[in-house]
């Protein structure tokens, strides 16, 4: 990002660093390809918490340590991770993934599995390099994914190919992937094997993320997640709330004062954590 980014402790394979606007998350557990222990799961939440209340942090990207994504949920931990639905620890963390309240963008290397897609499709957009690898594997276990995992997958690549996904457990590539709408974007390697080319692109797209308004693309998350969920009907009092949000915010003067003065604008909402 042009600057040494802050950096917090490793939290339990889990760490968050900070570069001017953007903040990530590292999925660091490169011995088990980043797979998921319940520490892990558990930690999550409370980074994104961390992340949420600082002003200064605009996008998030959510990504892995050493060419891989997330292998998912770690095996020897799944009877303390899957609990009933209320209280699965994977689907905490997602709903806290998928509620984070500025845009989220996962940039995906290599595995991209179970537990690992369920976090992917927990983001606002996903960006994969070329040879990155999903799959959705709970059928080799004879385990039941969770029903708002579920239900988050249904929604992004439909009924028809959710099933196919499920029922089968098999990897499929980043074009697959892409076709269904697992994936926003593939992105050509860079040097072989480093990654640079999704690092870069995916750095150049939440710098534009962070240039932007804010306030819109909160209203925009908030208002196409309860379309998603209820339909037009239910966007109604979305669109409302915000419309009396920007009417006291000033981003429309800004906006248009850069427009007509022919400078970039300088947007200063800030939303609040939840």
């Amino acid at each position: 990002m042009g600057e040494s980014p802050d950096r917090e402790p490793s939290d339990g394979g889990l760490r968050a660093e900070v570069a001017g606007p953007v903040g990530t998350v590292v999925i660091d557990r490169p011995a088990k390809r980043n797979a998921m222990s319940a520490d892990m799961w558990r930690a999550l939440p409370g980074i994104l918490d961390a992340l949420a209340a600082d002003p200064g942090v605009r996008v998030v990207v959510l990504t892995g340590a050493g060419g891989n994504f997330c292998a998912g949920a770690d095996i020897a931990e799944l009877g303390d991770i899957n609990r009933d639905d209320d209280s699965h620890l994977s689907t905490l963390a997602e709903r806290a993934l998928a509620a984070f309240p500025k845009p989220v963008l996962a940039a995906i290397e290599g595995y991209c599995v179970g537990g690992g897609c369920q976090l992917a499709a927990a983001c606002d957009l996903r960006f994969a390099a070329d040879g990155a690898r999903f799959g959705i594997t709970p059928a080799k276990l004879g385990i039941v994914y969770p029903a708002e995992a579920t239900a988050r997958l249904v929604g992004l690549v439909g009924p028809s190919a959710a099933k196919y996904l499920l029922y089968s457990a098999d990897l499929i590539g980043a074009e697959h992937a892409l076709r269904i709408g697992l994936l926003d974007e593939i992105v050509p390697a860079g040097a072989p094997g480093d990654g640079s080319g999704l690092r870069e692109r995916v750095a150049g797209f939440a710098a534009t993320l962070a240039s932007r308004s804010l306030l819109t693309q909160r209203a925009t998350k908030d208002i196409v997640d309860a379309i998603v969920a209820s339909g037009q009907a239910g966007a109604k009092a979305k669109a409302k709330r915000w419309l009396d949000e920007l009417a006291a915010s000033g981003e429309v003067d800004e906006g248009v004062a850069a427009f007509l003065e022919r400078r970039d604008p300088d947007f200063t909402w800030t939303a609040p954590t939840r």
